[in-house]
C-alpha cells in the first residue's frame, strides 16, 4: 500500500474522529482492571505471586505511559535485557542480549507463537517488523526456558501479545505523531519521522474482530558515520507498514476459535559498513503470517493448539565497487509452527501442562556469492514435553518439567527445568531459585550457506539463579533482586572466514535488581540495575554496568509527566575496515540519555496529545562502532479513541 495513501487515510479517519468524540451520548469503552497476572512461565494464566519467576510484565498501562517509543526502546529499559541499535537511526538492524546471550539465544513469541526468520543467520525474529501499536503487552522471561519453549529459549523469552477487541459492539483507534530525527552535531530539527494509522474492533456474544493499520516514514540520519567530521553521509530512509486482522468466534462457552493474518513491509537504504557511505544499497522486506488458535475448556482443564506459519523474503539491493553495478540478492524464508498443548488440573493446588510442538524451516538463498536452494536447506523439529506446577497453601510452589528435542538433522537432545519458590505468609516476601537447561541448533544460515559448515555441533546452555520479590507498605514498594550463572559450551561464531564451534565452556554471571515506589496516586519512582560478566569471547556489546531510573508524577486525572534517565556502561565492539580487509576491535564509551515525556487528555478517554523529547543532553555516543546513534530529538503526538 502507498505510504502517502495511509497517511491521508490515518489523516481522514483522524479529522472524523475529532467530530464524532465531541457527540454526546457516545458510550465510552469500558476499562477493565488489570490483574497480576503472568503466562509465560507455564502456558497458562497464573498469579504472578505464585511464579517461580521474576517476570516483568509491561501492560497496557505502561505502553500507555510511553507514547512515541518503539519496541526496541521500551525492552531497553528491562532489566537484564539489552536492546544494541534501538538508540541509532530508524531502521538500524537490532540486537538482541539478554543474561549475555545473543540474538538466536533470545526466542521471541507473538500471541504465544514463535517468530523466527529461517534464513536469518541466527533465525532470529527482525523486531524492526513490529510496530508498538499493535502491541497490548509484552512480558519477559530471563534464563533458559527450552522446557516450554525447545531450541532458542536459552537465555530469555519475550512474549508480545498483540491488542484484540474491546467490549464494546464497535470502538476504534487513530494516532498521528511526527517527530525529529537528527544526530547530536547535526541538530536539524525539521519533521523527519512520520507515524501514523488506526484501528477498528469489536465484540458481540459469540463474535470479535480487529484490524488495524499502521505506517512508518523516517529519514534524517545517515546509517554510517564519517570517520573524520569534515565529511558528510547521506541521509538513509526507513518505511514500514503493518497489517494485522484478526477474527474470533465462541460457539459456547468451552470452545473458542481465533484466527488472524497479518502482513508487515518494511524498506530501508542502508551503508555499506562502518564509517563507509552508500546511497544505492536498498533492503525490502516482507512478511506474511497465518494462524489459528482453537481452546477447548473441560471440567478440569483446558486444551489449546498455537498454529501459524510464515514467510519472510527480503529483497537486497548492493552496490559493487567491484563490478560498478548493483547486485541483487534475495533471502526467503518458510516456518511452520504447531504446539499442541493441554492444561490438566489433577487437585486444585497441582496441574500438568503436557504438550508436543511440530516446527518446519525452510530457506532459498540466491546471492552472486553462491546459492541455495529449499531442496537443501530445511529441517523440522518435533518437541514432547510436560511441566508440572504445584501451588500450595503453604507458600511452597514448584514448577518443573522436561522436553525431548526430536531434530531432524541432529537427532533427540533432553532438557529440564526445575523451579521452587516459597512465598512467606508472614511478611511479603518470595524466594525464588531455578535450574534449567537448553538446547540450541545452527540456522540454516550456518550450515549451508558460502559461510557456512555442516558439520556444526549444536550450543548447549545451562542457568542457575537464585533471587527475591519483597513488597512493603502494602504493595507500594517492590523490590526483587535475581543473581544468575550460565554456561555454555559449543558456542557457535564467525571465525576466520566461516562459522564455527568455539572450543571451550564459557560463563555469564550477573545480578539484577528493580524498585518501585509508589508514595502517592500521583507519584511514582522506579528504577533498575543490571550487572553482566561475560567472558571475552561473548562479550561484544554487552554492557557489565546498565541502569534506568524513571519518575512518574500524575497531578491531574488528564495529566501526565515522565522523566527517565539511562546509563550504559563501555562495551567492546569490532568493525570491518574495508581498507586493510580485517577486523578491527574497539572499545566503545559509556553513555548517559536523559528522557522526557508529557501527556494531556483533552478530551477524558477520547483524545489525549503527547510531547517527547529523547536525549535532551544533546549526547554524542555510539552504539555500535562506525554508526550514527540519535541526539536531541522530539517528538508530539495524537491519540483519538472511538
Amino acid at each position: 500500500m502507498n505510504k502517502k495513501n495511509v497517511r491521508i487515510s490515518a489523516l481522514f479517519v483522524l479529522i472524523s474522529a475529532c467530530a464524532f468524540a465531541q457527540k454526546k451520548g457516545v458510550v465510552l469503552p469500558v476499562t477493565n482492571e488489570l490483574k497480576e497476572v503472568v503466562v509465560t512461565d507455564s502456558k497458562f494464566a497464573l498469579p504472578k505471586e505464585k511464579s517461580g519467576k521474576v517476570i516483568v510484565k509491561i501492560t497496557a498501562d505502561d505502553l500507555k505511559k510511553r507514547p512515541g517509543q518503539s519496541v526496541a526502546e521500551v525492552l531497553s529499559t528491562v532489566a537484564g535485557v539489552e536492546i544494541n541499535g534501538n538508540q541509532s537511526r530508524n531502521g538500524k538492524d537490532l540486537g538482541v542480549f539478554i543474561r549475555g546471550g545473543r540474538g538466536h539465544q533470545v526466542l521471541i513469541l507473538i500471541d504465544g507463537v514463535p517468530v523466527t526468520d529461517a534464513s536469518g543467520i541466527s533465525l532470529s525474529y527482525d523486531l524492526r517488523l513490529l510496530s508498538v501499536q499493535q502491541v497490548e503487552s509484552i512480558e519477559v522471561m530471563k534464563g533458559a526456558a527450552s522446557t516450554l519453549y525447545g531450541s532458542g529459549a536459552a537465555t530469555g523469552v519475550i512474549n508480545i501479545t498483540l491488542k484484540k477487541a474491546a467490549k464494546n459492539a464497535i470502538s476504534g483507534n487513530v494516532y498521528m505523531n511526527v517527530g525529529t530525527q537528527t544526530d547530536a552535531k547535526d541538530k536539524d530539527y525539521s519533521a523527519q519521522d512520520f507515524n501514523q494509522g488506526f484501528s477498528f474492533n469489536g465484540k458481540s456474544e459469540k463474535f470479535n474482530y480487529f484490524a488495524s493499520l499502521n505506517s512508518t516514514e523516517t529519514t534524517g540520519i545517515s546509517e554510517a558515520k564519517p570517520a573524520l567530521d569534515t565529511e558528510t553521509f547521506e541521509d538513509d530512509g526507513f518505511s514500514r507498514v503493518n497489517s494485522i486482522v484478526k477474527f474470533g468466534f465462541t460457539p459456547n462457552k468451552k470452545l473458542s476459535l481465533d484466527f488472524f493474518a497479518s502482513y508487515d513491509r518494511m524498506r530501508s537504504q542502508f551503508d555499506d559498513s562502518a564509517f563507509t557511505d552508500e546511497t544505492r544499497n536498498n533492503l525490502l522486506s516482507v512478511q506474511y503470517r497465518l494462524g489459528f488458535s482453537p481452546k477447548f475448556k473441560y471440567n478440569k482443564g483446558e486444551l489449546v493448539l498455537n498454529a501459524a506459519a510464515s514467510k519472510i523474503d527480503r529483497n537486497y539491493e548492493i552496490f559493487s565497487s567491484w563490478t560498478n553495478s548493483v547486485d541483487k540478492s534475495l533471502y526467503q524464508a518458510r516456518n511452520i509452527n504447531a504446539d499442541l498443548f493441554n492444561k490438566y488440573k489433577i487437585i486444585p493446588e497441582l496441574f500438568m501442562v503436557t504438550g508436543g510442538q511440530f516446527q518446519f524451516f525452510e530457506m532459498v538463498n540466491l546471492t552472486p556469492f553462491g546459492d541455495i536452494q529449499n531442496e537443501l536447506a530445511k529441517f523440522s523439529i518435533i518437541d514432547p514435553y510436560a511441566t508440572v506446577v504445584y501451588n500450595s497453601d503453604f507458600g511452597l510452589n514448584i514448577n518443573t518439567g522436561a522436553r525431548l528435542n526430536i531434530h531432524s538433522k541432529y537427532g533427540s537432545n533432553f532438557v529440564f527445568n526445575i523451579n521452587p519458590s516459597y512465598s512467606f505468609s508472614e511478611i511479603p516476601l518470595k524466594l525464588v531459585t531455578s535450574y534449567s537447561t537448553a538446547y540450541i541448533t545452527p540456522s540454516l544460515f550456518q550450515l549451508y550457506s558460502p559461510y557456512g559448515k555442516l558439520d556444526l555441533t549444536p550450543e548447549k546452555n545451562s542457568t542457575i539463579e537464585a533471587g527475591f520479590e519483597l513488597a512493603l507498605l502494602d504493595k507500594k514498594i517492590n523490590l526483587n533482586s535475581v543473581a544468575f550463572y550460565r554456561q555454555e559450551q559449543n558456542s557457535i561464531g564467525f571465525v576466520s572466514s566461516s562459522y564455527d564451534n568455539i572450543e571451550g565452556k564459557y560463563n555469564a554471571k550477573g545480578v539484577e535488581t528493580m524498585l518501585s515506589y509508589t508514595l502517592s496516586d500521583k507519584l511514582k519512582l522506579s528504577g533498575n540495575y543490571t550487572f553482566t560478566q561475560v567472558e571475552e569471547a561473548l562479550s561484544r556489546l554487552i554492557p557489565k554496568h546498565k541502569a534506568n531510573a524513571a519518575v512518574e508524577y500524575q497531578p491531574t486525572a488528564r495529566t501526565f509527566f515522565n522523566v527517565s534517565y539511562q546509563y550504559v556502561d563501555k562495551r567492546g565492539d569490532v568493525y570491518y575496515d574495508g581498507v586493510i580487509f580485517t577486523s578491527v576491535p574497539v572499545a566503545l564509551g559509556s553513555y548517559q540519555l536523559l528522557n522526557a515525556t508529557a501527556k494531556y487528555e483533552l478530551i477524558k478517554n477520547k483524545m489525549t496529545v503527547f510531547a517527547n523529547a529523547t536525549n535532551i543532553l544533546n549526547k554524542d555516543f555510539v552504539e555500535a562502532a562506525g554508526y550514527y546513534a540519535k541526539g536531541r530529538n522530539f517528538k508530539l503526538g495524537l491519540n483519538i479513541n472511538l
